[in-house]
């Protein structure tokens, strides 16, 4: 009787299916390692409509942050200058700069607005993801926590992934983020100590019966709402 495939190929089967499970594993681990926020997200840095350098203006001038952002301590969101804002300044600092020209285009003659400056958003968050700057700051969170050195950025970029899990690894132990009292939020260059870590532990334990002056959430309806 005629021999039509060699015995080899009866292994053909399994070699096939172990080859099938380790192409699923591969892809797998590519979709769970490349495609994570830390790929995807990080280093993130779009150029904007007006090269504007918070290396310059939060590093060597020392700008407060919340001079532009002014709504970081009261809402939801930081908010971006709006044209009066950097005009209150740049009615005298160069006034006549051809860069500056879409910040004039936008303030128009002062009473009547002209064309917004369209900013890029550099961190961006899911639709389906709450979160509140004040809360975060009201807390002692710093910017440089979730922003990087910003003071040293001539063009803002993520550094952060900003996923959920590096969300939830925060709120499971915040004590390296939260600053003293006293300790301004916008302070680039703080940098926790073993005496804030024990200061915010001592924050973060439970009296008697009295909840924790902080206690952030890690239940799913905390962020999605």
């Amino acid at each position: 009787m005629t021999v039509l495939f060699p015995k080899w190929t009866n292994s053909l089967p399994a070699v096939l299916a172990l080859g099938a499970g380790a192409a699923g594993l591969f892809v797998v681990f590519v979709v769970y390692y490349w495609f994570s926020p830390k790929h995807t997200d990080v280093g993130y840095q779009p150029f904007q409509p007006i090269a504007y350098s918070h290396k310059l203006h939060a590093g060597a001038l020392g700008m407060d942050c919340r001079y532009c952002h002014r709504h970081v301590e009261e809402g939801a969101h930081a908010s971006v200058p709006d044209a009066d804002t950097c005009m209150g300044c740049h009615k005298q600092i160069k006034k006549d700069s051809v860069a500056l020209q879409p910040l004039r285009d936008a303030y128009g003659d002062g009473a009547a607005q002209g064309t917004p400056v369209e900013w890029v958003k550099v961190h961006l968050l899911p639709e389906h993801a709450y979160f509140h700057h004040a809360v975060h700051v009201h807390a002692g969170v710093g910017c440089a926590s979730c922003h990087g050195r910003v003071d040293q950025m001539e063009i803002v970029r993520q550094v952060e992934p900003l996923s959920m899990g590096w969300c939830l690894e925060c709120h499971r132990d915040p004590t390296p983020h939260l600053r003293p009292k006293g300790v301004s939020v916008t302070k680039m260059d703080w940098v926790a100590d073993e005496q804030s870590i024990a200061a915010a532990r001592q924050r973060l334990a439970w009296h008697g019966e009295t909840p924790p002056e902080l206690n952030p959430p890690t239940h799913c309806s905390a962020c999605h709402r």
